[in-house]
């Protein structure tokens, strides 16, 4: 190869090299880095959650999540994604993307929140006391684990008062089954759910009923005896009450239902929360 030729070489090698890294360094400069797409990203997730596109909000989140240049922020992605998930009742999705959020970001500010709105997920999905009993159970574990780990919260507050409403629906839930009990005449069972009622639920609104439940069964299978005590207790403790009143006519044999304990969705406290963490 000759001078001449081989300094054509390296002018066409010089060409290329300088062509190719100007033209990656043009398409860098053209191209939104990282952070950027990530905060268009949550922006956009933003815009839909406002419009009510929850779940297209909480797909974008996660999709943020990803790409979020410092932790915090993705943190924050992630616990908006379950959030959006909760708010169109999508509750075992949102509880799994909490309890993802729990094991990622252990020391994240909103922790106490993401524990919080797996209780509130878990207790609107009590129906009544007819239903499975499950989610009563949990939401109260839930409740109970709160409360000891996060007791001067402003969530505490809220769960205490929840937590009574949940006793109240496991308290309708014996009281539900020891009626089946009575109307096919299986007196033990019906004795021992009642006596779960008293033991247990002494602090609910069916501990009145429990009571002269158990005066009823015992006086109709001539636990006279037993039947007197129970009566006595009731007197002591709730001597103004209707079922106080029914006792002392127990041969009147008919049966009332009590209202049964209505719970309403209300995320007041679940919003002002998701608005600071937004800000």
């Amino acid at each position: 190869m000759n001078r001449a030729m081989y300094q054509k070489l390296i002018y066409l090698f010089l060409i290329i090299f300088l062509f190719t890294s100007c033209s990656k360094k043009e398409l860098e400069l053209n191209t939104p880095s990282s952070k950027e797409k990530s905060f268009e990203i949550y922006k956009e997730a933003v815009e839909a959650m406002n419009k009510g596109d929850y779940f297209y909000a909480s797909k974008k989140f996660s999709e943020a999540e990803l790409i979020m240049p410092k932790i915090k922020f993705s943190a924050k992605a992630s616990l908006m994604s379950s959030y959006c998930l909760y708010l169109i009742n999508f509750y075992e999705e949102a509880n799994a993307n909490l309890e993802n959020f729990i094991k990622k970001y252990p020391t994240d500010k909103n922790i106490a929140y993401a524990h919080y709105l797996i209780s509130i997920s878990l207790y609107e999905q009590i129906l009544d006391e007819k239903k499975d009993i499950n989610p009563l159970l949990k939401s109260k574990d839930k409740m109970l684990f709160f409360l000891k780990k996060f007791p001067d919260t402003e969530y505490a507050l809220d769960l205490k008062f929840k937590l009574d409403l949940v006793n109240n629906q496991l308290a309708a839930k014996e009281m539900y089954i020891a009626k089946y009990y009575v109307t096919t005449q299986k007196w033990i069972p019906a004795i021992n759910r009642l006596k779960i009622i008293v033991n247990k639920y002494s602090e609910t609104v069916y501990i009145e009923e429990a009571l002269h439940r158990l005066v009823e069964i015992y006086y109709r299978v001539g636990l006279i005896e037993e039947a007197k005590a129970v009566a006595a207790i009731l007197g002591y403790n709730y001597n103004s009450s209707e079922w106080y009143a029914r006792t002392y006519k127990i041969l009147n044999k008919s049966y009332k239902t009590s209202k049964k304990i209505e719970i309403n969705k209300d995320i007041g406290l679940i919003k002002r929360t998701i608005k600071k963490i937004l800000n």
